[in-house]
């Protein structure tokens, strides 16, 4: 599905986030392993997360829907042996997370993924759960992958990269080891897979950037999910860089290791209110009312980079409507995402007209500059490609059209509805 993009005037009215789709992952796994019953409220629809609930349903868990945004998932039989091979769709987080779940089981398992998964890092993954005595037959460390299940024991591993996917992994493989199962990171990742352990019962404890489990049962829990902050982070930015702008979004995850992008939004001089917070299944969660802006350059690099990751390709965006030069690094770990984000943002942001220079680890970016638009956009299978070019294209001089813009269900099937019902106030 091609779509044209036009300039338009301002965002106005209320909308609220589709669920957070890193915790929708997580409830559905989690829930599976409880020997029990669990409600889950608020679930993302986007295909990532559905990857992964039918992935539960063959290692045998039943699902009964009560409507569209609420499920019933019942484990209470242990995992059994799929009769199929798993198909993790596009998705990364569906399959590091399942290797740490499928190598302490009694039983063996095949994962397989779409030609775009196929290409992405898996070594990552398979080198700590091998010292914990897991047996993974790989393609160079890429899918498909075989797993043996078999007894884990426990580790403490060192990571170098910051990683919510490693640690959960590890994290998840440490549920059936023997011993204390730790995980050391260098800076502190996204940690809702820790949340939501306590949540539901495991014996984990967390020091800053260390993190250690038991072998642990978890506790049948209703969920409830909060809306995605990655997913705002669009409305976010396009309220702020159109004039007149002045938008209320609802619902917003806004868990520390997440909320990067408000940090740094804030720095540049954004408007951004957080009201109403509360606590939703051991998540922070409020609302945000947000208005244009007169944005301001600022260096982004360093600790921060694992709190706003997904988020880079959108806030190149609001780079391009900063007064000064924005400067994105310690961010190499973009080459290794759906795409190149860093070769795309830059290849995608110049045919709009915008200052940018490609890094080994991030962006240069001068603004403030008027996008001109007149161009056709590659999204490179890539859905945070794909919207973050159609926020560009909202203040573009002249219209753009973006190819493949269907790869923005693989997290956000909602978004052009929402876009249209702010457009359209």
């Amino acid at each position: 599905m091609d779509i044209i993009v036009n300039k338009i005037k301002s965002l106005k009215g209320e909308i609220e986030i589709p669920a957070d789709k890193s915790i929708t992952h997580r409830a559905f796994m989690f829930s599976g392993l409880t020997k029990g019953i669990v409600k889950i409220n608020n679930f993302s629809l986007g295909q990532d997360c559905i990857s992964t609930l039918n992935i539960m349903k063959n290692l045998g868990c039943s699902v009964k829907y009560i409507n569209e945004n609420q499920l019933i998932l019942n484990s209470k039989n242990a995992l059994t042996q799929p009769i199929t091979t798993l198909d993790c769709g596009n998705s990364g987080t569906t399959t590091r997370l399942m290797c740490g779940i499928l190598s302490g089981q009694n039983f063996n398992s095949h994962l397989i993924g779409d030609d775009s998964l196929s290409n992405r890092p898996m070594k990552r993954v398979i080198e700590p759960l091998t010292l914990m005595g897991a047996k993974i037959k790989h393609n160079n460390y890429k899918l498909p992958l075989h797993i043996i299940g078999n007894n884990l024991h426990a580790i403490e591993y060192n990571s170098s990269l910051a990683s919510a996917q490693v640690k959960s992994c590890i994290l998840l493989a440490g549920l059936y080891a023997n011993g204390t199962t730790t995980f050391i990171e260098p800076y502190k990742s996204r940690n809702h897979t820790e949340l939501m352990f306590q949540y539901m019962g495991a014996d984990i404890n967390i020091n800053q950037n260390k993190v250690s489990i038991k072998n642990s049962k978890l506790n049948p829990i209703d969920i409830s999910i909060c809306g995605d902050i990655s997913s705002a982070a669009f409305f976010i930015i396009a309220a702020l860089i159109i004039p007149d702008s002045e938008i209320l979004i609802k619902n917003v995850g806004i868990n520390e290791t997440r909320s990067g992008i408000i940090d740094i939004l804030k720095n540049m001089n954004a408007n951004i209110d957080i009201i109403n917070n509360r606590i939703i299944s051991n998540e922070k969660v409020a609302d945000l009312k947000v208005k244009y802006s007169n944005l301001k350059a600022t260096t982004i690099q360093g600790s921060i980079i694992p709190r706003l990751i997904d988020e880079i390709p959108i806030l190149a965006v609001a780079a391009t409507q900063a007064e000064g030069t924005t400067i994105i690094k310690d961010a190499q770990d973009l080459r290794n995402k759906e795409a190149d984000r860093i070769k795309a943002v830059c290849s995608e942001l110049k045919k709009l007209g915008a200052d940018i220079e490609e890094t080994i680890d991030g962006f240069i970016i001068n603004g403030k500059k008027e996008l001109t638009g007149d161009s056709v956009i590659d999204c490179y299978h890539d859905h945070r490609i794909a919207m973050s070019a159609y926020i560009a294209g909202l203040i573009c001089k002249k219209p753009i059209k973006i190819n493949e813009f269907q790869w923005v269900n693989i997290s956000f099937p909602e978004f052009l509805n929402l876009a249209e019902k702010l457009i359209s106030t």
